[in-house]
């Protein structure tokens, strides 16, 4: 399997700086960074890494959720998947941390019941790569199968 790249180029302060994070692999884009920007309310036209975090995990969890329910017999016809991820105050050492991420998935898949839709959501959440990767944050999980 391939290894992805993303570089960041930072100039100045936690408080005053700013940077570019490029996607270096797929060449679709460089975005703004900065930490006043990271923690506003409204981002203003930059990214944050929580942004580009929930990106890849909505992704990764889409994936391998699709993948688990053809396992379990079922045929997707779509899924949506959205990853808010926050960042809070780390009460140990004064920093910041990831405290959480919320999946929430609605799908329309044919061949399967709800119960077996939420059995193999969950099933994808624990199985995800990127959901493998973040056994540090809470992750919690609203899926829901549309008919």
């Amino acid at each position: 399997m391939p290894t992805r790249t993303a570089r960041t180029a930072w100039n100045g302060s936690l408080e005053t700086g700013e940077g570019q994070v490029e996607l270096t692999s797929s060449k679709v884009g460089t975005y703004d960074v900065s930490f006043p920007k990271r923690a506003a309310d409204d981002a203003n036209g930059s990214t944050s890494p929580e942004e580009l975090l929930g990106a890849a995990h909505s992704a990764c969890y889409a994936m391998q959720f699709s993948a688990v329910l053809g396992e379990a017999g079922g045929t997707v016809e779509a899924l949506d998947v959205k990853a808010d991820v926050s960042l809070g105050q780390d009460e140990s050492d004064g920093g910041f941390k990831l405290t959480g991420i919320h999946l929430v998935v609605r799908g329309e898949v044919s061949g399967i019941d709800a119960d077996a839709f939420a059995k193999a959501a969950q099933t994808a959440k624990e199985t995800c790569p990127v959901s493998k990767a973040l056994t540090g944050v809470e992750i919690t999980l609203d899926a829901e199968l549309e008919s």
